[in-house]
């Protein structure tokens, strides 16, 4: 039978939250977190900051801020065909020879509608044709439509409709590699889920806001206007991290492995960590017999970014999960690294208290 955490794992990636819709998702982090939290309120763009107030430090105790990005990447209706076939732009970093064949779920007026992106059966191709990766300008989706009155009256289709990825969760045969879609970045909401647990009953000695952000697959957005609202003195995103250890990959393009531990990121496209930080998250790893493991990425981007750049400046740094096939339809995780991430980061989280957060913040 599965636990509570997995439970609630299987439940993040299974909910329907693409980019700029996130709703579905608000709903369960706002359950999960509202017997736990002193306040919760939501910016102007969606994202959910939910506030645990210090239990030693005083009012002056420092802000530190929890991110983890609620929206995976999806699809939008640009236009429904005479035929009733739907033509759609992508939310979020697709490969394009990810979305063939794949089922869909078109959230409408009237539901969720199944469909599927069509391609050309490999009978009728040439041999030029069987080689080369279709575009996503030429795919479209079939919901079952026989015209795009049907579509629209029938199934409630409408342009801007959002399309979210249909694959359910599953554990594989040794109960620790999850499968399932959304671990971009629902494995981070939910370690941000838990470390408040935890906080909760060990407490803390600093103002604690956890920030389930929006639209971060788009431009960091949510992070953004979340991190302006809380003013934070000190920043830890928690991610999805890129996996390395699959056929394809080498170990210069990522080095993380799933069930090797947490990871943080040494340098991404968006930033590089506050090295005070860093240090601090190696020696508290330590301390407590948590495996690190460490990434050099020459891509990505995350929300620790845009924390990093709040008011003044802010120490952060990024704290992942690894994860195996990332932006796709399906990817795998492993159980002990999210243990493990959730362990770590609130151990950090009871380290931050005021002197140590000045220190982070002193550069010579």
């Amino acid at each position: 039978m599965p636990d509570r955490i997995e439970s609630l794992l299987a439940e993040l990636s299974e909910a329907s939250g693409p980019t700029g819709f996130e709703g579905p998702v608000r709903a369960i982090v706002r359950r999960e977190l509202t017997p736990l939290a002193d306040g919760i309120e939501t910016d102007g763009l969606g994202s959910l900051i939910a506030r645990l107030d210090a239990t030693s430090g005083g009012e002056d105790a420092p802000r530190v801020m929890l991110a983890g990005h609620m929206d995976e990447l999806g699809l939008l209706v640009r236009r429904i065909t005479p035929e009733g076939y739907l033509k759609f732009q992508t939310l979020g970093g697709w490969l394009d020879q990810a979305l063939i064949n794949q089922r869909w779920r078109v959230i409408s007026s009237k539901g969720a509608v199944l469909g599927v992106t069509g391609i050309k059966t490999v009978h009728v191709m040439n041999a030029d044709a069987r080689g080369r990766v279709f575009a996503k300008d030429d795919m479209f989706i079939d919901v079952g439509a026989t015209s795009a009155e049907d579509a629209e009256q029938r199934l409630g289709i409408r342009p801007g409709d959002p399309v979210v990825p249909d694959s359910r969760f599953e554990a594989f045969e040794d109960g620790k590699l999850y499968l399932g879609k959304a671990w971009d970045d629902r494995a981070g909401v939910a370690a941000m889920i838990e470390v408040v647990r935890l906080l909760k009953a060990s407490g803390h000695p600093n103002h604690v806001f956890a920030a389930a952000t929006v639209q971060e697959e788009v431009g960091l957005r949510g992070a953004e206007t979340s991190a302006h609202a809380i003013a934070p003195a000190i920043g830890i995103n928690l991610e999805s991290g890129v996996a390395g250890d699959y056929p394809g990959i080498s170990p210069d393009e990522a080095q993380e492995k799933l069930g090797g531990g947490p990871a943080i990121f040494l340098h991404d496209t968006s930033m590089l960590p506050n090295l005070k930080l860093r240090d601090l998250v190696i020696d508290v790893a330590k301390e407590y017999g948590v495996p690190l493991q460490f990434n050099v990425l020459s891509g990505y981007g995350q929300d620790g970014a845009m924390v990093q750049r709040t008011g003044s400046g802010t120490p952060a740094i990024n704290i992942t999960v690894p994860t195996r096939y990332l932006h796709s339809h399906n990817g795998v995780i492993h159980r002990d690294d999210f243990d493990k991430a959730v362990m770590l980061v609130a151990a950090l989280v009871r380290k931050l208290d005021a002197a140590t957060v000045a220190s982070l913040r002193t550069f010579d």
